[in-house]
């Protein structure tokens, strides 16, 4: 018998439980019932395990246990124990020691999650039988690292290596089929019908069955893309063929288009030798005419150089006159100039006699002048005097002035002390300014908070967020307080503590509505559900608050634990969203713990009696067991937080705003008081300009005699010195008199010889003119022996001329004749240095020889060849390339036949070996199932199922049963049958594979939970029969519960489970002891 220890928190003893060592009466631990007549055991013979069968158990520090070992036998093993107490832990144990994957049991995903709490390592050992050597895989697993060590026979190994060994001995714990774990029972019925015929194939086929089945369905994919393949590539080559066929008349009309094209070619071949020769005769004739024209010009050069040599005589004379006329033309300018500078002398005598008639005039006139300023000056003293003399009638203005003064100073102090005031208020201003600033921004700041709350809101309940908005429209429809979503009212302290909320509250309540009056929140749903069809969720918050509510014990007794605070304290919340979830929810009794939490979890649970705790990344639920009195814990991963990570205080928001309209409230104070210093200030301005204007008036008026009397002192001063400065007009007078006296007789003797030079000046004029006309003379005659000259040298220009433009034809001609020449042996393709062809002087000896005729025929050709309309080259070369690719298709498609035949064959070979194979394997599971359900007083039957017989991956296995005599047979699936049908049914699958079963062990845990009495006994009898058969595999049957007097086996192995505070120590328990007394007590009941 196994006895496993677990620490649970009931009062008790505990301790760490230990398995009996092995010795060869303790084999198997083990109770074993039967109807007969108790007797003394025989000597027992070597169990005949099958090869791969499970011989032992070790768990150390796994799940429930500290240390066990179980000892199975080689039939059915019942594994009975109550809930909790670790029959499931046994068989997680095989899974995962075998090398299963922990998702397959359903429990976790995480290897590190099936050690013992408050360990850091644990182990699973599985020794498996083997002729060979029994085999031994140990698997141990560190928490820490989620990491797991393999051994084989105590030696290190990999995952890889453990999987392949026990592939080998064909155990499969992945299959459902061979291994049913409680909480994949379930979905057993869940399996469709290709699912459960590949489970079937690896559970009770040959080796081979699964993989011709797995060729088949490879073989079918690769036929399916052949035939595809084939059907395409014949439905494109006869596209291709009729293709073709439409364009065979436009390829005959091309290559008739063609022989046209050609004869124009040769035409323009031949074209280019005729115009050569045409050009050829033409230079030879413009080479003639221009040395007939040359000869002219040297006969027209010869008949020029006697008049030449005359012109050059009378240019000689010509040059020798014109060379005295310069001679008389110096001797003149010589005598002009002297007589313009004697004309200069007598000019000058003239101005000075005027200068000094000038300057008599000008002092003249300043005598003049200043007799009228003398006379002025006497009549502005005059004047200046009369004013004085008024002036100093006027009373004394100083009192006044002082008066004036006193009043500016005091306006001007009462306009200072304004304009500090003015400063002081624009200083407030500024400042209320910038705190209204910071005070708008923090709004918008938590105004983005509540947007990206609202956001969150909006993407994952939109029907919920429409409400919202919908209550903001519409608050006055309502008697008493309505508060949003309970997500968008609740403002952590701390964002990292927004996961315990998100964990401890449901999605549901998160996005409810809290109403203070029912009647508010009927209104608020007939308007949302009904009306506007918007699934929303809507909660009352208790009528007397539980928002203060004190948790029944005080933060510091638990402090101890870890602790660091209650739910309710890690948020804010408004008083009816927290009585709500205080009274519902007792968040006010939840307590928050830290790492240091987790590592004392088992005593937390013990000595705290908390029904609900959270540590940094888990949360703990502790119930009380109605029945036993024992504390069960179970625990959960918590979520990451998705909605409250965003905090926004509304109360702080609150207080913004009501300090917002507190500062516009000053703002417009201020404003006003400034508008009034403003007013004040201008009305003290325009006092002060008044005052100024009335003192500058009287300052004005007291310094104007002291200006009357400088001024006076002034003008005195300038008449004494205008009476002082007097001149002598008749004493200049005279003086100027004499000096043009001086001048006129100078004047008179410059005159006289003024008139010698005139006349030396006109007779030199006489002899330049008769040299003059000699010149003409001999001018007019070259001029005439130039114009002879002229006309026969315009005669020789126009020979010349002549003579170079026959010469640029001559030279165009040979140019053009060159170019011809080239383009005419381009067209042919020949070498500067080649002749034409004979080819070429064969086919241009039946064309014509005149570019007219070549023209008409090359006009009719092109005629011909343009009738030819819509043709392309690239028909043509698509034409050549189809009929290509249409012989390259018609050979790989003949390869591809071939390959499909091929695969036909083989598909034939395989499915032969498959299909009958797995049509009589599914007759014998269908005899041996439907004869189960037939002695059950029922109807079942299993068949191979398929809709296509070609498609081999659909085929599967269909289970069809009735458990009422008036239904008829309906298939198994999740959904039609009830729970104890689908067990019943499933279990007789089960054991309908039993006999056929080619694996070593088969588990079944806790199938016939969902049974009635009636079913599950039969059910029980049918196990206990099939399984104990000679030559079956090992079973695992694991239950909580069996009916009272069920038939039993010698060959049952049964396996108690017990766990409680007063379990006998393992090292107390002895096996030979118990036995020995069981003996004494079958001995001695008879004679009584």
């Amino acid at each position: 018998m196994a006895t496993p220890s677990r620490k649970t928190p009931v009062p008790g003893p505990l301790a760490s439980k230990r398995a009996l060592p092995r010795d060869p009466s303790s084999e198997v631990p083990s109770k074993r019932k039967s109807s007969a007549p108790p007797a003394p055991p025989p000597p027992q013979a070597p169990r005949p395990f099958v090869e791969g069968s499970i011989v032992r158990i070790v768990m150390e520090n796994f799940l429930t246990y500290d240390i066990c070992e179980v000892s199975p036998g080689p039939h059915l093993n019942m594994i009975i124990g109550a809930n909790g107490t670790g029959k499931s832990s046994i068989v997680c144990a095989i899974c995962l020691g075998l090398a299963g994957k922990p998702a397959f049991m359903g429990r976790a995903d995480k290897v590190g999650f099936f050690v013992k709490r408050g360990c850091s390592k644990g182990m699973v050992e599985i020794e498996l039988f083997r002729t060979s050597g029994n085999l031994i895989i140990t698997r141990e697993i560190d928490v820490a690292k989620n990491q797991s060590f393999w051994f084989i026979n105590k030696k290190s190994t990999t995952q890889k290596i453990v999987e392949e060994q026990v592939a080998a001995l064909n155990i499969q714990v992945g299959n459902l089929c061979q291994f049913l774990p409680q909480d994949k029972v379930g979905e057993f019925a869940k399996l469709s019908k290709i699912e459960l015929l590949e489970a079937t194939e690896k559970s009770i086929g040959p080796p081979e069955m699964h993989t011709y089945h797995c060729e088949l369905k490879n073989f079918r994919e690769k036929e399916k893309q052949l035939e595809t393949s084939c059907k395409e590539k014949t439905e494109y080559l006869e596209k291709m063929i009729q293709r073709n066929e439409r364009y065979k008349q436009d390829v005959e009309r091309f290559y008739e288009r063609k022989r046209h094209l050609d004869l124009i070619e040769m035409l323009e071949a031949k074209r280019p030798w005729v115009e050569y020769e045409n050009v050829r005769q033409e230079y030879r004739e413009v080479k003639l005419a221009r040395d007939r024209v040359k000869e002219e010009v040297r006969k027209l050069k010869e008949g020029q150089i006697p008049v030449t040599r005359r012109i050059e005589e009378t240019e000689r004379q010509r040059h020798n006159l014109e060379a005295r006329i310069k001679e008389k033309a110096i001797d003149i300018k010589e005598a002009s100039q002297k007589c313009k500078q004697k004309q200069d002398v007598i000019e000058r005598k003239d101005k000075q006699i005027e200068e000094l008639q000038q300057a008599l005039t000008v002092k003249q006139n300043e005598e003049h002048d200043r007799q009228r300023r003398i006379s002025n000056t006497r009549k502005m003293i005059e004047d200046l005097q009369n004013e004085l003399k008024t002036t100093e009638n006027c009373e004394n203005l100083q009192p006044k002035i002082d008066a004036i003064t006193n009043d500016l100073r005091r306006v001007q102090d009462e306009k200072a002390l304004c304009e500090g005031e003015v400063i002081d208020k624009r200083g407030e201003k500024e400042t209320l300014e910038k705190e209204k600033k910071s005070v708008a921004a923090h709004i918008v700041r938590f105004d983005n908070l509540m947007n990206q709350k609202e956001d969150k809101l909006r993407q994952r309940y939109r029907d919920t967020y429409d409400a919202v908005l919908w209550l903001r429209n519409n608050r006055d429809k309502f008697k008493h307080r309505v508060c949003e979503p309970i997500m968008l009212t609740i403002n952590m302290k701390d964002n990292k503590n927004a996961k315990y909320i998100e964990n401890h509250i449901p999605s549901n309540d998160l996005r409810a509505f809290v109403f203070e009056n029912q009647e508010d929140m009927e209104v608020f749903l007939k308007e949302v559900r009904d009306n506007k069809k918007l699934r929303v969720n809507a909660v009352i918050a208790p009528k007397n608050s539980h928002a203060d509510k004190a948790p029944s014990r005080s933060l510091s007794e638990l402090k101890q634990y870890g602790f660091f605070s209650y739910l309710r304290e890690l948020f804010d919340a408004p008083d009816p969203v927290m009585s709500y979830l205080c009274r519902h929810y007792h968040i006010h009794e939840v307590p928050v713990g830290t790492e240091k939490t987790r590592e004392r979890i088992e005593r937390v649970i013990q000595e705290a009696r908390l029904k609900q705790i959270y540590t940094a990344e888990e949360k703990y639920v502790v119930k009380t067991s109605l029945y036993s009195n024992k504390v069960i814990s179970s625990n959960t991963s918590l979520k990451v937080a998705q909605f409250l990570t965003v905090t926004v205080d509304l109360e702080q928001r609150r207080r913004l705003e009501e300090q917002l309209k507190e500062i516009n409230r000053k703002l417009q104070a201020v404003e006003s008081g400034l508008i009034a210093l403003y007013e004040r200030n201008k009305h003290l301005e325009h006092k002060d300009n008044e005052l100024r204007q009335k003192k500058k008036e009287l300052l004005e008026r007291e310094t104007k005699k002291r200006q009357l009397e400088q001024k006076i002192s002034s003008k005195l001063g300038s008449l004494k010195l205008m009476e002082q400065d007097t001149c002598n007009l008749e004493e200049e007078e005279r003086k100027a008199s004499t000096k043009i006296k001086e001048i006129n007789v100078q004047k008179a003797k410059l005159v006289t010889e003024l008139t010698n030079l005139l006349k030396i000046c006109t007779s030199l004029h006489i002899q330049k003119v008769d040299l003059i006309l000699q010149n003409t003379t001999v001018i007019s005659e070259k001029n005439k022996l130039e114009s002879d000259y002229m006309a026969a040298s315009s005669q020789l220009r126009v020979t010349e001329q002549h003579f170079i433009e026959l010469d640029e034809s001559r030279q165009i001609l040979l140019q053009k004749c060159k170019e011809l020449m080239d383009r005419a042996k381009q067209v042919c393709n020949l070498d500067a240095e080649q002749t034409i062809p004979q080819e070429y002087q064969t086919a241009f000896r039946d064309l014509p020889n005149t570019l007219d005729e070549i023209d008409a025929l090359l006009t009719e050709e092109r005629s011909r060849a343009s009738c030819f309309t819509g043709l392309n080259p690239t028909v043509v070369e698509e034409y050549t390339k189809r009929e290509e690719e249409i012989e390259q298709i018609t050979e790989e498609l003949k390869i591809k036949k071939f390959e499909l035949d091929k695969y036909r064959e083989n598909i034939s070979q395989v499915k032969e070996r498959w299909l009958n194979p797995l049509k009589e394997l599914v007759e014998k599971i269908n005899e041996k199932f439907s004869n189960f359900f037939s002695s059950m007083q029922c109807a079942g039957e299993v068949d191979l199922h398929t809709e296509n017989e070609e498609d081999y991956d659909k085929y599967g296995i269909r289970i069809r049963v009735k458990f009422r005599s008036s239904t008829q047979l309906h298939e198994l699936t999740p959904h039609h049958q009830s729970g104890g049908e689908r067990s019943v049914s499933t279990m007789l699958y089960l054991m309908a594979l039993q006999e056929l079963n080619r694996c070593p062990f088969r588990v079944v845990d806790e199938i016939n939970q969902g049974m009635d009495p009636i079913n599950e006994r039969r059910v029980f009898e049918m196990v206990v029969s099939t399984a104990c058969k000679e030559n079956t595999s090992q079973y695992f049957f694991i239950t909580p519960k069996l009916l009272q007097n069920l038939p039993y086996s010698d060959k049952m192995t049964v396996l108690f489970v017990y766990n409680g505070p007063h379990m006998l120590e393992p090292n107390r328990w002895n096996l030979k002891a118990f036995q020995r007394r069981r003996r004494r007590i079958t001995f001695t009941q008879p004679s009584q």
